[in-house]
């Protein structure tokens, strides 16, 4: 009786993760999808303490309480520019606990006390720490990189790829010797079984910081969810290990909807995922800049002009990127948005599927300043209103605004789909200086006829803009 209620909570919380999931595919029921999924975890983790005998009750309460305060304390201190690093971390906790989990397996196997130790389940520990202690010094790198401990751009040297080929292949080698030798006589195990194994995951970690170091700032969207779906790939090998229902199907989610979101940003940005991996995306060309910004004309004006042109206008298309985020201008850009609809322009977002440093995070940014779902479009949706828009207002976007990716077969985002805002009338571009992006070469829209360039702070700039028409 008791096994299959347990069986019944961990139908029920797979159910609340498969709703939450696909309520999180939408704006406006994303906080629902949200909340269902953390009650199908907390109905999952009641289920399993039910079944857990070796372990103090206090032992795991005392880590239930631990992770609770982290995550409370989370939730409410880290900035919501903040939040690419914290997911990053996220997943490497993920991964990590897996690899943790997984090791204590092995550990148990090699002692004799396992009920399992077959050769499937040496192979699924082995795939579970592979994958997890990868994803855990992947993770931090990611970290690293978003939050400016490490350079953003691609860190490479000659035969970077083949060096990683080598030692994912020592990796299965030495995998392979560490379960052939346990398989089928724990007992007569030497303590070589556990260098081979030691080695696996030194090499998994080792390997993890090789991966994401040659992969540039502009393609953490895609190292984000593709570590996403690694720590459930490894949390669903786990599931196995321990025949553990819950974990089997969370980590399956994760994995399969991390890879389907890998995906989606791929076609974003018109790459695959090896060019993504490999291709260290991002180093700034210098020739390239020069031959883009040679003979070029930038035309500037200022914060109050530019609010004046915006009042005049019918429509405004506003598109947030990155240096939105850094300036931690959404709140803003709220209050520009509803100066302007007093005035009666109608005012859209534009959001394109890599803009940010993860996935949907222009979306988390403008939803914390309660600007209203409606009123956010994604790329697929609003491009053809862009010809027939007065103004677009670009905060901080860079790549994802290049025309050069429609016509110029040279450059590195060639290819990759944009948001229109060359067709608008007028065009507005609040930046910093005239650097280029994190694809390393510059705009060519600074350059158009029908283009402005605002400098300065974001935030400070809007706030300008709302003075102004205030007045």
């Amino acid at each position: 009786m008791k096994e299959n209620l347990i069986l019944i909570a961990y139908i029920i919380s797979a159910i609340l993760f498969i709703i939450g999931i696909k309520r999180l595919g939408k704006v406006d029921t994303a906080r629902q999808g949200n909340f269902l999924s953390a009650v199908g975890m907390l109905i999952a983790i009641i289920a399993t303490l039910f079944m857990m005998d070796a372990i103090p009750l206090e032992w795991v309460l005392t880590g239930i309480a631990i992770g609770a305060i982290i995550g409370a304390v989370s939730a409410t201190k880290v900035a919501m520019t903040a939040m690419p690093e914290m997911v990053a971390i996220f997943n490497g906790f993920g991964g990590g606990a897996s690899a943790l989990v997984a090791s204590a397996e092995f550990f148990k196997i090699h002692g004799g006390s396992a009920a399992n130790n077959d050769t499937t389940t040496l192979i699924t520990i082995m795939l579970s720490v592979i994958i997890g202690s990868l994803t855990f010094t992947g993770s931090f790198i990611a970290w690293g990189k978003l939050q400016g401990k490490i350079s953003g751009q691609p860190i490479t040297y000659p035969g970077q790829n083949m060096v990683n080929g080598l030692i994912l292949v020592g990796m299965v080698i030495f995998g392979y010797l560490a379960v052939t030798n346990m398989s089928g006589f724990v007992a007569e195990t030497t303590e070589i079984n556990m260098l081979w194994f030691s080695v696996v995951i030194v090499i998994g970690l080792f390997l993890g910081i090789l991966s994401v170091l040659p992969i540039g700032g502009a393609d953490m969207p895609v190292v984000i969810s593709l570590l996403n779906s690694y720590s459930g790939i490894a949390a669903a090998m786990t599931g196995f290990v321990l025949q553990n229902h819950a974990l089997i199907v969370s980590g399956c989610l994760v994995g399969a909807s991390g890879l389907f979101l890998t995906n989606i940003m791929c076609k974003g940005m018109n790459r695959s995922l090896g060019n993504v991996l490999f291709s260290a995306f991002g180093k700034v060309d210098e020739s390239a800049v020069q031959k883009t910004t040679s003979g070029v004309t930038v035309k500037e004006m200022s914060p109050d002009n530019a609010a004046y042109t915006m009042q005049a206008a019918e429509s405004v298309i506003i598109v947030p990127g990155y240096g939105m985020a850094v300036a931690q201008a959404q709140h803003e850009v709220r209050k520009l948005s509803d100066e302007l609809e007093k005035t009666g322009v109608d005012v859209k977002f534009a959001v394109h599927p890599v803009a940010g440093r993860m996935p949907g995070h222009m979306n988390v940014l403008l939803a914390e300043a309660n600007i209203s779902y409606d009123k956010l479009f994604d790329m697929d949706e609003i491009n053809d209103d862009f010809a027939s828009t007065d103004v677009a207002l670009i905060i901080g976007a860079n790549d994802v605004v290049n025309p050069a990716a429609r016509h110029d077969e040279s450059s590195p985002i060639y290819g990759m789909p944009i948001l229109n805002v060359d067709q608008a009338k007028t065009t507005f571009v609040l930046k910093r200086s005239m650097n280029p992006g994190f694809a390393g070469i510059s705009n060519e829209l600074f350059g158009y006829e029908n283009n402005y360039m605002v400098f300065g702070d974001a935030k400070a700039t809007v706030s300008q803009f709302v003075e102004t028409l205030k007045e």
